[in-house]
């Protein structure tokens, strides 16, 4: 295996968040006091790659959100799906994934706009998404009083295993909807009701 290997690995295995290819750059040269080429550290990681798609190991090195990380392979979710329905307690609400999914596909939108696609207040669910940082303020709208403008974020890629949002899936890629848009619930299981939406009210 190549030298820098095992340092690259011990780095992407101690980490709970991709690693991006400058930050391994930027690591292995302060710890091991020399710079390495690119193509180095590249050859280095193929070779992780290669390692990792053995059959014999249960996980590999993914590359998701401009970074790599490891990862169960696709044959084990089943029984990690199943353990993690067991032991978490709270997960993402339709109230939840219906404004996110708003915020994704049309970011950078204000509160306003996906309040007029859902068609309920969306203060409540917001809050929670910025809590979990799943989406972040990413400026102002230069529309009246210059609501927030909301985005996706770096997490929101880890979250769902993307590599970048050209990877989101495209509205032909779905089957017809059996869901409708604007049902009132809550960001995390149990449920709480969204409020229906106020008076024309811009944030500050």
């Amino acid at each position: 295996m190549h030298p820098l290997a095992p340092h690259i690995e011990a780095l992407i295995f101690a980490t709970d968040q991709p690693v991006s290819f400058d930050e391994i750059v930027s690591s292995l040269r302060t710890a091991l006091g020399q710079a390495f080429a690119e193509a180095e550290v590249r050859e280095a990681l193929e070779a992780l790659h290669r390692r990792y798609a053995d059959p014999s190991f249960a996980f590999e090195i993914v590359e998701v959100a401009e970074g790599y990380q490891f990862m169960t392979k696709g044959a084990y979710h089943p029984v990690v799906a199943t353990w993690l329905k067991q032991t978490t307690r709270k997960r993402l609400s339709r109230a939840a994934l219906e404004t996110l999914a708003i915020i994704a596909y049309k970011q950078p939108v204000t509160k306003g706009e996906v309040e007029q696609i859902r068609g309920v207040n969306c203060d409540y669910t917001i809050q929670k998404l910025l809590e979990k940082e799943l989406v972040a303020i990413v400026g102002r709208s230069e529309g009246p009083g210059r609501p927030l403008l909301y985005g996706t974020s770096e997490k929101f890629m880890d979250y769902f295993g993307l590599k970048s949002l050209d990877d989101l899936p495209r509205p032909k890629d779905f089957k017809t909807p059996e869901n409708e848009i604007g049902q009132q619930a809550p960001v995390d299981e149990p449920v709480e009701m969204d409020t229906p939406p106020r008076a024309v009210q811009e944030e500050e």
